[in-house]
Order: structure tokens, then C-alpha cells, then sequence
């Protein structure tokens, strides 16, 4: 019989936890503009924390899929960059604790690892767990950043509007943690932010933001965000830059804001998918435009 107190251990000297909040955060999934990186870089940098707890990655991570990074000094092995999937203790503005889980996602035993986390919110009687990330979209930056909730209860998402109706995609070790606590009756929910496609593969700091805020008002949690705030700022001001700088690049997010302002506009801002607009170019043929658009920067060397 398999014991979830295995895969962890855990501080036997910790504070009051009953009703508190984790969040989880794992690298290896999709995460568009590094936004939930973004928050969980943020939340590290800006409130004071401490390990609690760690998992045992031997059993969890696959070392020769994504091998760590080792240091070699003239004539023998110097250090071992070893992976780790730890819980840290912080405190929000208002003292109030939270854990957050972060590290690689799990490679091998996805059950086990769910049913780990469930043990971990039952013993310390949390509240709720909530995983957040970045999914590419076919949006403009220059619009707001929408935001796709899920919950194991509809009254946990609150006003958030629904952007899909019902697909398939590629699991995730998190989002199988949500269903399995959904199915015992524990509190669960996320956010993906929706990040423009043609930045999914750079830092785009206003994801992050976004999904900081979806975060305090589903939680609760009082945290800071001015320097993310900032840091928002920034990027949007060098990519209002780079986008006037070449026509190209304008007419295919000006294609986008008259795609996006279609959708809304038909289904009177309730969902993004109207039937009516589908004659509206899809985001991969933007997408595909941009790439040709890439390409030929790169053959004349720009």
C-alpha cells in the first residue's frame, strides 16, 4: 500500500497552517511569456520565506530527459546544480501565511504525487491550492490580457468568463492535482493568462501581473506588485518600440486588434468564440505570417 508521505519530507516544527493557501508552480509545462515564473521570481524577491519541505526527486524526475548542470574545474567534478521540489513558508503584507511548491514538474508517478499534495493539504488543513501559468494566444498586447480560470467549484472563479467551451489538451502533473482534489472534495482552481503568441517565447512581465492579481482576488492574499508593475511598464514600452519600427510587425498586430475587437464585439463581450466571425483570419495564420515575417529578417541579417 502505497504511503503519500513517502514522496516528502517536511519541517515537524511549523506555525499555524489551518486555512492557508499553497500555490504551485511547476517548470516543464507550458508557460507562455514565462508568466507564472514571472510571479513566483516575484514573490521570492519581494517577501521573505523559508523550505518547509521537500520532495524526493530520484523518485520523481527523469535526470537524463533534462539533465542538471554539473561544474567542472581544471581536474575534477566542483559542484551539482541538483533539481529540487520544495514548499517554502511565506507570509503576505497583512502576515497572513502561504506555502507555494515549486521546482521541475514530475517526470513518473503523477498518482502518487497527487495523492502526495492531497495529504499535505489534509494534514496541514489548507484551504485551497491554486497553479497558474502562460498559454499563447491569438490576442493583441496592445488589449487587455485575458485570463482562462478553472476551479473545482464554479463559485471559486467568481465574474472570470469562459473563453473555451470543452478541448482536449496535453495533461500536466498540476492540473491533475486539481481534478484528484476536486474529486475529494477539497478547494482547487487556476489561472492560465493569455499572452499574445508572438511573445510567448520572451519574459512578458504584464502576464505575470495579471496572473498576481487573479491570484489576491481568488485567495485573498495581500502581495505587492510594484515591481512587477514596473517591470510591466518597461517591456511595453520597448515593444510599443519594436513594433513601430517596422511596418511589418504593426500590420500583423493591427490584424490581431481587428480580430480580437470582432470577437468581442459579436458576442457582446461574453464569448470571445462567435460564430459569426470565423471568417476572421485564425491566430495560426497570423502566427504563420509572423514567422514568415521572422524569417525573412533573419536572411538579410537583421
Amino acid at each position: 500500500m502505497f504511503d503519500p508521505e513517502e514522496l516528502y519530507e517536511v519541517d515537524s516544527e511549523l506555525p499555524e497552517l489551518t486555512g492557508a493557501v499553497l500555490l504551485h508552480q511547476l517548470d516543464g509545462f507550458v508557460d507562455a511569456g514565462m508568466a507564472g515564473k514571472s510571479v513566483t521570481e516575484h514573490l521570492e524577491t519581494r517577501l521573505e520565506h523559508t523550505v518547509v519541505g521537500r520532495f524526493d526527486v530520484d523518485r520523481l524526475v527523469d535526470y537524463r530527459a533534462r539533465r542538471p548542470m554539473m561544474t567542472f574545474a581544471s581536474d575534477h567534478w566542483e559542484t551539482y546544480d541538483a533539481p529540487e521540489l520544495s514548499l517554502r513558508l511565506f507570509h503576505d503584507e497583512a502576515g497572513t501565511p502561504f506555502l507555494l511548491l515549486t521546482g521541475p514538474e514530475p517526470d513518473h508517478e503523477w498518482e502518487r504525487y497527487a495523492s502526495a499534495v492531497r495529504s499535505l493539504v489534509e494534514r496541514w488543513q489548507l484551504r485551497m491550492v491554486v497553479h497558474f501559468h502562460g498559454i499563447p494566444m491569438g490576442a493583441p498586447h496592445t488589449r487587455p490580457l485575458g485570463v482562462t480560470a478553472h476551479a473545482t467549484r464554479a463559485e471559486l472563479i467568481g465574474d472570470y468568463q469562459a473563453v473555451f467551451n470543452r478541448l482536449q489538451v496535453p495533461g500536466s502533473a498540476a492540473s491533475l492535482v486539481e481534478l484528484r482534489l476536486g474529486e475529494s472534495g477539497h478547494d482547487a482552481g487556476g489561472f492560465a493568462a493569455h499572452v499574445p503568441h508572438y511573445l510567448a517565447q520572451s519574459r512578458y512581465p504584464a502576464a505575470g501581473l495579471t496572473l498576481l492579481g487573479s491570484i489576491s482576488r481568488m485567495t485573498g492574499l495581500s502581495i505587492p506588485d510594484e515591481a512587477l508593475v514596473e517591470s510591466a511598464r518597461r517591456t511595453d514600452a520597448e515593444i510599443a518600440r519594436q513594433v513601430a519600427e517596422s511596418s511589418e510587425v504593426a500590420e500583423v498586430v493591427e490584424a490581431l486588434e481587428r480580430q480580437y475587437d470582432a470577437f468581442v464585439d459579436a458576442m457582446d463581450k461574453k464569448n470571445l468564440l462567435a460564430e459569426e466571425v470565423t471568417q476572421m483570419p485564425t491566430a495560426e495564420e497570423l502566427g504563420a505570417e509572423f514567422e514568415r515575417f521572422l524569417a525573412e529578417q533573419q536572411e538579410r541579417g537583421e
